[in-house]
């Protein structure tokens, strides 16, 4: 039995109903998962950005109680033998176990997890609970007995979201860093195998009932220049679904989901139907359901078409879509095969779809501001894929959740060269930190944003409305709170040398990385170049959250900070007052990451 009293700071019940949170100033819920119970009879939904979960009555769609979680959460998992539900909080670091209790919700536990957990899955017998940890590369081992961490494992750069076999001997987790997925023995605590196959933004995972497969959707750069005619023929960005084997090493086997001519974007939710006769996608950047004939999906595991197959589009009962509008996330699906229910981000609510009539039969909200506002009209344009040529791709695509990805890409930002490639800068304090574009040519954020939209993603003309909704968003980012640094944002005793070592002479690392965001906003020439690049010299990037990059200097040459301390912007070549020795580079580094 889950024992509360063990990790719990009293069993104080924090319930409310929806009511009593809307007499405050009422937030955007912006939901993102939901977890519904087995006998389907109520759901808990995971409220982004107001930092709740709401339990919802099923039978009438009555929104029964609203609870406090941990800070920006990103996901939920059912308990498998108890009314509870384990709900991640990314920025705080923990996990919230909630008890449903007729019409209420109670925290009967906050464990903490650290480094960024996103993903959580339970076990079988209910003892252990495995949470994906975004910022230290590894997957926590919980008992939850006990209400702490017991054990680690290594699974790859960037774990986000993880599934369990139904007989807990599996694990399979996408290591967006790495851009593929690890799949984990259990028992022994140790990788399988691990795959890369330059997957970006991977979504949410689903094992099939005899454990021999994990599901994900996908999306993938195929490192071409961006014109009408690579991104109509799917060689820019594209969608994927995929499947890994769960009992032995395989290549995975895929399936492009994009029709021509109108494409989808940024697939995110996944879940089979319990008979597994239907596989359901949220494309949240084209805002709809895709469901697809599970048995006879045309999976390859090489040589797959760059549009979903033809096949499929001719046949009415193996694909079709379901507009939903918003910004549709998680998903489940209720033991009737048909009845779905979506976290629906912009929308503020959770949706109910039909999968027998094909329609969106009920929206719950959730609550939100009687006005929209700027920034919020913002948020949706950035994730409105339709925004680009045939909606292949949004903002969000490539600045994932407004930050970077893990691949350097080539578009129009560097003078329209081809194939001069460069990482996806992140998007925090972007207005502050001016100029702007790696070579930094652009001066006028006006101007940068209309670029983008019309250049980069070849959308059409945005209005000023458009471009002053975007600017108000980018002011919303921030970079998530650093999990190097201490609970009171101190810094470790190596990090404070590390520190020393930076602003030193010897360094040099403050010449140019100064001020409040690490950039003195001016160009530099170190010899970095390439003789295709039209501009001379680098503006230089702010090293706020770089501990969150894995891709590292304009091009991508570099995968760790040593990497960049080591090689071609090593401290000696730029400043010529000798190497640091390794004690001084190991205290760097422990620096950098808590900026």
């Amino acid at each position: 039995m889950l024992r509360a009293v063990c990790y719990s700071a009293g069993l104080l019940t924090l319930v409310a109903s929806a009511a009593v949170f809307a007499r405050a100033a009422e937030p955007h819920r912006s939901p993102v998962d939901v977890a519904l119970a087995r006998d389907g009879s109520w759901l808990v939904s995971v409220n982004q950005t107001s930092n709740t979960a709401s339990l919802i009555r099923t039978r009438d769609g009555q929104v029964l109680a609203e609870a406090p979680v941990g800070e920006r959460p990103a996901y939920a998992a059912l308990h498998p033998t108890l009314d509870r539900v384990l709900i991640s909080g990314s920025y705080s670091g923990d996990v919230t176990v909630l008890d449903v209790s007729g019409d209420t919700l109670r925290e009967v536990g906050k464990i903490h997890i650290g480094f960024e957990p996103y993903g959580v899955a339970v076990s079988p017998e209910g003892k252990k609970a495995y949470v994906a940890q975004w910022a230290a590369d590894r997957v926590a081992v919980v008992d939850l007995e006990q209400g702490q961490v017991v054990a680690h494992i290594d699974v790859g750069r960037r774990p986000r979201y993880l599934a369990l076999s139904p007989d807990g001997t599996r694990l399979a987790v996408t290591a967006s860093g790495d851009r593929g997925v690890t799949v984990v023995d259990v028992a022994a605590g140790t990788v399988l195998y691990q795959q890369g196959f330059g997957g970006l933004n991977l979504g949410h995972v689903q094992t099939t009932r005899d454990g021999r497969y994990a599901y994900f959707p996908w999306m993938t750069y195929r490192d071409n220049p961006i014109t009408p005619g690579n991104i109509r023929l799917g060689w820019v960005l594209a969608s994927r679904v995929a499947r890994v084997r769960l009992e032995e090493e395989s290549r995975r086997e895929a399936m492009s989901l994009d029709p021509p001519g109108v494409a989808v974007a940024d697939p995110f939710g996944l879940a089979l139907t319990a008979d597994e006769q239907r596989l359901v996608v949220s494309s949240s950047g084209t805002h709809e359901l895709l469901v697809y004939r599970l048995p006879d999906l045309p999976m390859h595991d090489v040589g797959s078409p760059d549009h979903i197959p033809e096949e499929l589009l001719k046949d009415s009962e193996r694909f079709y879509r379901i507009p939903v509008g918003g910004r549709p996330m998680g998903l489940r699906i209720a033991g009737n095969n048909r009845t779905v229910y979506v976290a629906n981000y912009l929308e503020d609510a959770v949706q109910v779809v039909d999968l027998e009539s094909r329609k969106l039969v009920q929206t719950i909200p959730l609550g939100r501001p009687a006005e929209i506002s700027l920034a919020r009209r913002g948020e949706a344009i950035f994730y409105d894929a339709q925004r680009s040529l045939d909606q292949w791709y949004s903002c969000h695509s490539c600045h994932d959740h407004g930050g970077g990805n893990d691949k350097p890409m080539d578009t129009h930002n560097d003078g329209n060269i081809p194939f001069t490639f460069k990482t996806v800068l992140p998007l925090y304090n972007m207005p502050q930190t001016a100029p702007w574009t790696w070579h930094g040519w652009q001066e006028d954020f006006d101007a940068a944003l209309r670029k983008s939209m019309t250049d980069t993603m070849l959308g059409p003309q945005p209005t000023d409305d458009d471009v002053a909704a975007l600017a108000a968003f980018f002011q919303t980012l921030q970079v998530p709170p650093n999990p190097h640094r201490a609970p009171d944002g101190s810094l470790p005793e190596a990090a404070q040398r590390g520190e020393a070592v930076f602003h030193s002479e010897k360094a040099g690392c403050a010449n140019c990385h100064n001020g409040p965001y690490f950039t003195d906003g001016q160009i530099h020439d170190v010899g970095l170049g390439a003789p295709l690049d039209r501009y001379k010299g680098f503006n230089t990037p702010s090293l706020l959250g770089v501990y969150r990059k894995t891709q590292l200097l304009h091009d991508g040459r570099a995968n760790t900070l040593r990497e960049v301390l080591t090689g071609s912007h090593n401290p000696e070549r730029v400043t010529g007052q000798g190497e640091l020795t390794e004690a001084e580079l190991d205290d760097l580094i422990a620096y950098l990451k808590t900026l």
